[in-house]
């Protein structure tokens, strides 16, 4: 396994979250799950995850990485930009 990627999108909806997940999930050697929001302080405009994390297989067909990263792109054209932790 590579190192674990982990990815903010701010803002982004608990639906939205799980449905990225979704898309990522279906792609050969791919893993993916979402972290629960960890502040302590309720607020509206916070998501309720704070971010997705991905891993990918150490066999995982380099075709999975680009469409992850075109995945990720079209999220981010449509809900604003992601960052990296």
């Amino acid at each position: 396994m590579q190192a674990r990627r982990k990815i903010e999108f701010v803002g982004l909806p608990l639906a939205v979250y799980r449905e990225i997940a979704a898309h990522l999930r279906q792609l050969e050697g791919v893993e993916v799950g979402l972290t629960s929001q960890s502040s302590q302080q309720f607020d509206y405009n916070q998501s309720q995850i704070e971010s997705l994390w991905i891993n990918f297989a150490a066999n995982s067909p380099n075709s999975s990485q680009q469409q992850v990263e075109e995945i990720l792109a079209y999220y981010e054209s449509r809900y604003g930009s992601r960052r990296e932790k």
